[in-house]
């Protein structure tokens, strides 16, 4: 998981715990190669060609908070309720979910964070899956433009250096599951399918030596680089879109890292929302996927500011949107059911 536990401002130090769980939410990666776009893109990214996703944190087991006030289930589908401090609907299917937030807001960035797919979660339909197949088709002749918080590498950088900037990143994605590079290719695949370009970004090789010269701040590095590069690839497409397709949305793909509206105070440097809100004020939205088995019970997702507000108890089997500032919401997809059990032999 990429969590929304954003990070301290430009030159800020963690401390070495606080590097390891930065580590386990940060959502980057890289590959060799490089493909061209299909539309007019600014320097520093490109687009998809095909890119391994982010890091998924290890899971563990996860109880209710006693935090969270009794809330009825028995209202109308979408009718706002209170859930602890915040305000929870509940809808019949997620699809339901993503376009009541889609008519309501009309965004003209959307920005959507996601929990990522787990080893030993396989049989549990991914974030990243479930947007290419239940809200991706939502998007059509809605949105210009997929931005995904992912880079490839430039083919012109020394390969040596890229090697041992991956190697910097072990330690990030050792915990994802095994096919989330192709769910990843998957989505830009058929985003581009629908008519929404999709766009990688693209650090430059000295950026690539930032990083690799960065030691044990490699992991900061790696997300200023990240936040730096989206921050201005989402603006950039908000100037396009405006101009060649206007009323149509950007939407930025990523972990629920960079796209706080309300980062965490002291952590705003790792959030490019602030930026990209001023382009589209009052259009721009944060919406946070997040499969409810990958809820853990560390520290990390306890400091998410809506954990205290998801009774798993009582919303498992249900779609819930919360809302967490305005603009700001989290969807937590309903538990998928377990595996039928094997016949047995009479």
């Amino acid at each position: 998981l990429a969590t929304a536990l954003t990070l301290g401002c430009s030159g800020a130090r963690l401390l070495p715990r606080e590097v390891a769980v930065v580590a386990a939410a940060v959502a980057l990666t890289a590959c060799a190669g490089s493909s061209s776009t299909s539309t007019s893109a600014s320097s520093g990214s490109t687009s998809l060609s095909g890119s391994p996703p982010p890091s998924a944190a290890p899971s563990a087991s996860f109880t209710a908070s006693p935090a969270v006030q009794p809330l009825s289930l028995a209202l109308p589908p979408g009718t706002p309720a209170p859930c602890g401090a915040l305000t929870c609907r509940f809808f019949p299917t997620p699809e339901d979910a993503f376009a009541a937030v889609i008519a309501e807001q009309k965004p003209l960035v959307l920005a959507l964070g996601e929990s990522h797919a787990q080893k030993g979660f396989e049989h549990v339909p991914s974030t990243t899956s479930r947007f290419t197949n239940a809200f991706l088709p939502q998007l059509e002749n809605k949105a210009s433009s997929l931005v995904l918080e992912l880079w490839v590498a430039d083919p012109s950088c020394n390969k040596e250096k890229v090697a041992a900037v991956q190697k910097q990143q072990g330690e990030v994605t050792k915990n994802q599951a095994a096919g989330n590079q192709n769910e990843f290719v998957k989505l830009g695949e058929a985003s581009r399918a629908k008519g929404i370009v999709p766009f990688l970004l693209k650090p430059t090789c000295a950026e690539y030596d930032q990083v690799k010269n960065a030691g044990a701040d490699a992991v900061l590095e790696m997300l200023s680089l990240i936040t730096r590069h989206m921050n201005q690839k989402i603006v950039a497409m908000v100037d396009e879109t405006a101009k060649k397709a206007p009323g149509k949305m950007v939407v930025a793909y990523g972990g629920a890292l960079h796209n706080d509206v309300v980062p965490k105070p002291g952590r705003e440097g790792w959030s490019f929302a602030k930026d990209v809100e001023a382009k589209v004020p009052g259009r721009y939205v944060e919406l946070d996927l997040v499969v409810p088995e990958f809820i853990q019970e560390t520290d990390s997702w306890k400091g998410l500011p809506w954990y205290a507000s998801y009774d798993r108890a009582a919303f498992a089997d249900r779609t819930v949107l919360i809302e967490v500032a305005p603009r700001s919401y989290v969807l937590v997809f309903p538990r998928t059911p377990p595996p039928a059990a094997p016949p047995t032999s009479p």
